[in-house]
């Protein structure tokens, strides 16, 4: 998909959440349904718990996202960190739903939204700096993802951004049009 010039911060936020969703999704997709629950060493979290802690951050964060406080008092954050869905199809509809509450809440924005204030934790913030936060934390975590996917995949992970060695020829399918860095 080739970057769209905007000068809209809305659409661009907006953007880089489906840049990001489409980066977990595809290391989310190369490991097996055990891998998913799998873990590093007894600290860590698995890729199942990342996924069931973003979708319990969505639900609460993008719910009547610009009339409640972003932290709803129904959220049990502890509990996101235990026991994730039992099989896949559990896990990525619940990865899924969180997404969707999120453009759903993000989708009617405009940039003359963004000066409006919304609170988190009681916490005042523009609507623009709760985006930010977001976004910070939701790379974070995908990040995350992709790092154990592709450690547990070794040599069979297939590179989802430039593959090593490839850099120049990436930039040269850029510059001609033909990719993206998004």
């Amino acid at each position: 998909m080739p970057l769209v010039f905007t000068t809209s911060y809305s659409e661009d936020a907006r953007a880089i959440f489906h840049q990001y969703k489409k980066l977990a999704d595809a290391a989310i997709a190369q490991v097996s349904d055990d891998c998913l629950t799998r873990t590093l060493d007894p600290e860590m979290n698995s890729i199942a718990i990342i996924m069931k802690h973003m979708a319990g951050n969505m639900f609460s964060r993008w719910t009547d996202f610009l009339t409640t406080d972003g932290e709803k008092p129904t959220r049990n954050r502890d509990s996101e960190f235990e026991d994730p869905p039992a099989n896949r199809v559990e896990l990525l509809a619940l990865w899924e739903r969180g997404w969707s509450c999120l453009f759903n809440a993000l989708d009617p924005l405009t940039d003359a939204d963004l000066a409006r204030t919304v609170t988190i934790r009681g916490e005042a913030h523009s609507v623009m700096q709760a985006i930010n936060r977001q976004v910070a934390h939701y790379s974070y975590h995908c990040g995350q993802i992709v790092l154990l996917a592709k450690h547990f995949q070794s040599s069979d992970w297939k590179c989802l951004t430039v593959p090593r060695k490839k850099s120049e020829e990436f930039n040269r399918r850029v510059l001609a049009g033909k990719a993206s860095q998004r």
